[in-house]
Parts: C-alpha cells; sequence; structure tokens
C-alpha cells in the first residue's frame, strides 16, 4: 500500500494553515525554526500554538513582523508590477510605499538558495514562488521579472512559504491528492484598493493552472494567492483513491473568521 498526503481545502488554504496542519502532522519544529533562522531574514519572529476553531483543536503559525503590517493572510498586499498606478473595478488607487526597497523573484530566489533549506526544499519553495509571481504578473500584464514584493509584507510570505517547502521535504510524501478548493466571493479590500474574490493573482493561478475551484456562499477570501500557488506546486491528482485509510491529521488555523470553520486540514492517507 502507498502512503500519500491529501489536502481538505474545505474552508480554504493559505501559506500560514498550510505549515500549520504539516506541523501538526508531525513535521519537526525545531528543525524548521533552525533552517528557516538560515534565510538570515530580520524583523520578525515566529509563534507556534494551539488554538480553537470552532470546537476544533488546531496548530497555529503566527509570523509576527516587527513593524504592524496587517496583511499576513493576504498576498495580494504586498506583491504589484512595476506599474505605480492601477484601475480596479473602477477604483483608482496609487501604491503608497514607495520609500521602501522593494524585493523581485531574483532576489527572494537568491536568499532561498543562500540558506541550508536542502535541495528538495529550495526547488519547492522556488516553484510556489515562481507560480505566485506569474499570477500577479499576469493581473497587472508585466512581466513576472517586474513583479516586486514590498519589503516588508513579503518577509511573512518569504518565511511561510520556505517553512511549507521546508515541511514537505522533511515529511517525504510524494503524492499529494487535493479534490477541490473551496472559495467565497464578495470583494476583499487591500494595496491595490476593492478587488473581487478570487482576486486576480489567485484567479489566475487556477487559470493557468487548471485547479479544481468551488464557491461557498461565504462572504470573504478563503484562497489566498500564496495557497493556490502551494496547490498549483505540490497537487499530483484531483482525484481521491475510491478507497483509502486515513493514518493521521494535522490541522492548520487560519487567521480570520468566517461561517465555515477556519481550518486546513491534511491528512496522510494509506491506499
Amino acid at each position: 500500500m502507498k502512503k500519500a498526503l491529501y489536502f481538505d481545502c474545505a474552508s480554504g488554504i493559505s501559506g500560514d494553515m498550510s505549515v500549520a496542519a504539516l506541523l501538526d502532522l508531525g513535521a519537526d519544529k525545531n528543525m524548521l525554526l533552525d533552517t528557516l533562522a538560515s534565510l538570515n531574514l530580520s524583523g520578525y519572529s515566529i509563534e507556534i500554538s494551539e488554538v480553537e476553531k470552532s470546537g476544533i483543536a488546531a496548530c497555529d503559525f503566527n509570523v509576527l513582523l516587527d513593524k504592524k503590517h496587517e496583511n499576513h493572510d493576504h498576498d495580494m498586499e504586498y506583491l504589484h508590477g512595476e506599474k505605480h498606478e492601477h484601475h480596479h473595478a473602477g477604483h483608482h488607487c496609487e501604491h503608497e510605499h514607495h520609500s521602501h526597497e522593494h524585493r523581485n523573484l531574483s532576489d527572494i530566489l537568491s536568499i532561498l538558495e543562500s540558506s541550508t533549506m536542502t535541495a528538495g526544499a529550495k526547488a519547492m519553495a522556488s516553484k510556489i514562488f515562481e507560480i505566485l509571481a506569474e499570477g500577479e504578473a499576469l493581473a497587472h500584464r508585466v512581466p513576472k521579472e517586474q513583479v516586486h514584493f514590498h519589503e516588508v509584507g513579503a518577509v511573512d510570505s518569504i518565511v511561510d512559504i520556505a517553512a511549507f517547502a521546508i515541511c514537505m521535504d522533511f515529511l517525504g510524501y510524494e503524492e499529494v491528492f487535493l479534490p477541490v478548493l473551496k472559495e467565497g466571493q464578495g470583494t476583499i479590500r487591500c494595496q491595490h484598493g476593492i478587488l473581487p474574490i478570487p482576486v486576480p493573482a489567485t484567479s489566475n493561478i487556477v487559470c493557468t493552472h487548471k485547479l479544481p475551484l468551488s464557491i461557498l456562499p461565504v462572504q470573504g477570501e478563503l484562497v489566498t494567492p500564496t495557497g493556490a500557488a502551494i496547490a498549483a506546486a505540490i497537487t499530483t491528482s484531483y482525484t481521491l483513491p475510491e478507497i483509502f485509510q486515513i493514518n493521521k491529521i494535522g490541522v492548520g488555523a487560519g487567521k480570520r473568521e468566517y461561517e465555515v470553520p477556519g481550518v486546513l486540514r491534511v491528512m496522510e492517507i494509506q491506499y
């Protein structure tokens, strides 16, 4: 019998939820923290705790930034293209952070490459960032090389994605089943203004990688661009085995409160 991972995205997926679920499943916390330290990023700390979401015990992975920045659960806050003025659904918004340094894709790939992450973890993290940058580049109609990651907001993105890749590499599963991404509806306010859900970067990733999507009658964003990029990077099949056993379950907590439980369940299955 073979072992694989089953990502149950009934309440969506984000970077921090994914890391938390893998830690809850058995990824080594100390190994993770030691490896993340090798990224040589400053301005953040990590808090790993157990919380309860809708009566469900879950692991919470939280990247705490030194400067107040409320975009951890939504990636569009720190991604933007070369152009500094955009129009979205009639809303005019200009970026207000010209004074900050920005990192582009090659900068982030260099950070990953210089770390002590294994070759497998580096490759997975790089793939996720490539997919994320491509989705954002399509939204702005610029080359992915011109997509800039705002310095403050990019720190938690780099940590989330690197942490996810480190945990996946540690656990060593080769097959990942992800039958469907459940997304909410409505609009969300971010750095670019008010955007429809799924936000453009998420929609582009879903479109490019033919991810199965289902819209729930829930107001709010359940699938973040990082979550969609993770799904696109790791999924080997969108169809679960007809019969399987569940060996263990990891539960990762989201940061927002919706009508659905804000958790991502990742199960080790055997078939």
